[in-house]
């Protein structure tokens, strides 16, 4: 972003304001921080939720077991394709 900023100045002929820079920086690391965050994508669905650490076997064998339970059937459609 830096770089395309100081880019487009320079063919515009204006100056650099090193101090707006500075701010735009630090609010797009803020931002990227805050979204790091496991629970902030959780949050919006964005994925199947966290599982508690000490609760992974737990689920692993749950996942397992309802896996094995369902015997496997060929076919010959397929699946949903995205692009």
């Amino acid at each position: 972003m830096d770089i395309i900023k100081r880019d487009a100045a320079a063919r515009a002929g204006i100056p650099v304001d090193e101090e707006k820079q500075a701010m735009a920086k630090r609010l797009l690391e803020s931002q990227i921080e805050k979204e790091s965050d496991p629970y902030f994508a959780t949050a919006r669905l964005w994925d199947d939720g966290i599982i508690d650490p000490r609760d992974t076997r737990t689920v692993l064998a749950i996942a397992l077991m309802t896996a094995h339970q369902r015997p496997f059937e060929g076919t010959m459609e397929w699946g949903v394709f995205r692009h």
